[in-house]
């Protein structure tokens, strides 16, 4: 058997008017989107970051710093998939995803299965291999008074 190992990843970004609202690489209908140097998926970033922490590679700042400007406004999809292609350089691959997401709207619920499919093909996993959750944060703190998103990931990698 290979080498197992697991990471964990946060992040968060700013609610503003006049963005698009990505998550878990689908866009969703809503008055607000994230402020970000690229498209701003917290979602998406977290699990970067796991992926990049268990494979003891740094952070996604490192590897895709918001002061580049072939960074501007990317898809946050072709950082996920540079991260497994990077984590694959070290011998690695995806197991297993589990992330959170934290928001009081739009209600993520209905999105949930599709951002689960989203995540896997760019990681090259099986659907039943990415949990996505989601939660309220029961009004409080910047979550609960809408002022931004955050999410959480943790991920197994194997070699």
């Amino acid at each position: 058997m290979g080498k197992i190992r697991v990471g964990f990843g946060f992040d968060v970004h700013r609610l503003v008017e006049g963005r698009e609202l990505w998550l878990g690489g689908i866009r969703l209908e809503h008055s607000m989107g994230l402020l970000g140097h690229s498209d701003a998926d917290v979602l998406i970033h977290a699990i970067c970051d796991a992926l990049l922490g268990a494979a003891n590679m740094r952070d996604i700042g490192y590897h895709f710093p918001d002061t580049g400007e072939e960074f501007r406004d990317i898809d946050s999809k072709i950082l996920l998939r540079k991260t497994v292609e990077l984590i694959g350089t070290k011998g690695y691959r995806v197991g297993n995803v589990d992330a959170t997401v934290c928001a009081e709207r739009p209600k993520l619920k209905p999105h949930i299965p599709a951002m689960q499919v989203c995540l896997a093909e760019v990681m090259g996993i099986d659907a039943d291999d990415v949990s996505v959750k989601a939660t309220t944060t029961e009004k409080l703190g910047f979550t609960g008074r809408e002022e931004g998103i955050s999410a959480y990931a943790t991920v197994l990698i194997e070699s």
